[in-house]
């Protein structure tokens, strides 16, 4: 998705009607909304989760929404935009920069047979191949039948993409293999309720999937909603998976069938997490760690963990427990 406009801070204030207390200047320029953990000189943040106050203490965001609580933490030459609600604020900002990020949208200007032919002269494809404008298709590139793959998106060499597979908003590396009927880059389910009603989260991020992973059949992964979502490098995921927005997942790591991980959790390297097993949301799963089948983990695992069950508690531990 493409930036629709530039604002100045106090433009911006004064078209979300914020009226509350500010602490810095406000006439400079910002180009761009991102979250607490990637935000840049120029570009628009908040916290909402004190999960992520160490990273609020190094944010490099000119300006960020923060509960007067936390005005502690900010670094000396960033904006504090103080609020109760710091993520309502920011839901509002990203709506100026991003009018079209609340639905799933397509321009429906797909080429022809013959301008895919004409583009992307070294790859293969079935029938129904639709392709939209600003796409880009590696060499050796392998398509099935009734693809679709949006605007945005980036096919790397070799790359082998099943019948049915839908590709939005993403980036897939290099033999990369994405099996029959997988979604990759949809609006991740986020929400907000707001004075009693529930309101969309937008999802302006991407899918990251690095060289050499492959997605099983019939997966959903989903496109981040203020960052991206990243699958490393050798990463394996079975059958009927879903990731969640903002997931990352790390190198080298097995995802058996039927797993959910829900949003913002960040996966180490090397690990491998049984079928049918949960995930919750903004957690840190450490290296090395092995999550046994139908496992529920719902709080952080440090490195080299074997765990089981639900909760999730050491492999040793669900052992005495279950005789």
């Amino acid at each position: 998705m493409q930036k629709k406009i530039l604002l100045s801070l106090s433009n911006i204030l004064s078209e979300i009607n914020y009226k509350k207390i500010i602490k810095g200047k406000i006439n400079i320029i910002i180009n761009n909304v991102n979250d607490i953990r990637n935000a840049k000189k120029n570009e628009i943040s908040f916290l909402s989760n004190i999960k992520y106050l160490n990273f609020l203490q190094k944010t490099k965001a000119s300006a960020v929404f923060v509960q007067k609580k936390h005005l502690k933490y900010l670094p000396k030459n960033t904006i504090a935009l103080i609020s109760e609600k710091p993520e309502q604020e920011f839901l509002k900002v990203i709506n100026l920069f991003y009018p079209d990020s609340y639905y799933t949208k397509s321009t429906y200007k797909f080429l022809t047979t013959k301008q895919i032919k004409s583009k992307f002269k070294k790859i293969k494809f079935g029938l129904n191949l639709c392709v939209e404008e600003n796409v880009s298709i590696g060499f050796g590139v392998l398509i099935g039948n009734n693809v679709t793959i949006k605007k945005n998106s980036i096919i790397g060499n070799n790359s082998i993409l099943g019948s049915s597979v839908v590709i939005e908003s993403s980036v897939v590396g290099k033999n990369v293999h994405i099996c029959d009927g997988s979604i990759i880059g949809k609006k991740g389910f986020g929400f907000k309720f707001i004075n009693g009603h529930c309101y969309r989260v937008p999802h302006i991020g991407k899918v990251l999937l690095k060289d050499n992973v492959e997605i099983g059949a019939n997966c959903v992964v989903d496109r981040g909603s203020f960052s991206d979502t990243v699958i490393g490098k050798n990463t394996f995921i079975d059958n009927l998976v879903h990731i969640a927005h903002n997931v990352v997942i790390g190198e080298n790591c097995i995802v058996a069938g039927q797993v959910g991980i829900a949003g913002s959790t960040t996966i180490g390297n090397n690990v491998s997490i049984g079928g049918q097993s949960g995930i919750s949301g903004h957690l840190l799963i450490g290296n090395n760690v092995k999550i046994g089948g139908k496992s529920g983990v719902v709080k952080d695992i440090n490195d080299n963990q074997v765990v089981m069950g639900y909760p999730a508690k050491p492999f040793k531990e669900f052992i005495k427990s279950n005789r």
